[in-house]
Parts: structure tokens; sequence; C-alpha cells
């Protein structure tokens, strides 16, 4: 099935399940796309590898009410079939619109609510949530 070919400036949406917020992800985050031979509109497009920004590959501070003490974790994504394409002449495949996709949110440093007691840590060490890719190109499919 061809798609829509993923392209610098593109954008990545992810949406963690309530009550878990993570500040970086609030808005659309632009994609960088590393390929040296295949542009469209002039611009680099996004191949497998791409999908993930190097801002949202650090640690990110996260909350989930009632622990409104931040916390830290790490995102990572995992693409369907759905969103690239073959192998490429790049060696990697090339990231295409597609469907959504599965977001995972690793804790690593748990948020706390603050009691009486002292700190109560977030229980729930993964966050789950979808990613989809957010594309202006609207001419140019690969699959």
């Amino acid at each position: 099935m061809e798609d829509y070919i993923i392209k610098t400036g593109d954008l990545l949406k992810v949406n963690l399940a309530p009550p878990a917020t993570v500040p970086a992800l609030q808005a659309p985050v632009p994609l960088i796309g590393s390929s040296r031979d295949v542009l469209v509109g002039g611009v680099p497009v996004c191949l497998r590898g791409d999908e993930l920004p190097l801002t949202l590959r650090l640690p990110l501070p996260y909350t989930a009410a009632p622990y409104t003490n931040p916390g830290t974790g790490t995102l990572s994504l995992s693409l369907l079939p759905a969103n690239t394409t073959q192998l490429t002449e790049n060696g990697k495949p090339l990231l295409i619109k597609g469907k959504k996709f599965i977001a995972t949110f690793t804790v690593g440093t748990p948020a706390t609510q603050s009691t009486p007691d002292g700190p109560v840590p977030d229980p729930v060490q993964t966050k789950q949530g979808t990613a989809e890719f957010i594309t202006t190109n609207d001419t140019v499919k690969a699959g």
C-alpha cells in the first residue's frame, strides 16, 4: 500500500494515556530526515531511525496525577510495517505516514506524591500511548 513519504519538517505527535503528562510531548515535534540522496520538496526524507527526534531521546520529565512532583523517563516507538517501505538504496526503509503506532514511556525515576508520611512514588513504571506522523507532503508516495 502506498502512502505519503515523511520528510524533514514533518511532525511526530505522541499521545500518552492519561494521567501521564510529558511536557516535551504536548506539541508535535519536528522530524529531521537523514537521507542523503532522496529529497521531497527539496528536503531530505526520513529513514527508519529518524522517527525519534534527538530532543526526545534523553530522559524526559513527567507527572501522572496525583504524582505531581516530576519524575523522568524515556520514550520509545514501535513502528508498524505500514509506517515504512522496503529497504532503499540508503540501506534503510523510508518512513511513510501509515497508521498510528505504539509509543512507550518507561519510567526511570518515578514521579512522587507529597504526603505527611513522605513522598509516595508512582507505581506505574510503563506508560502506553500512540504516535503518528503528521506530514505536509501531499504529492509524493512510496510503499
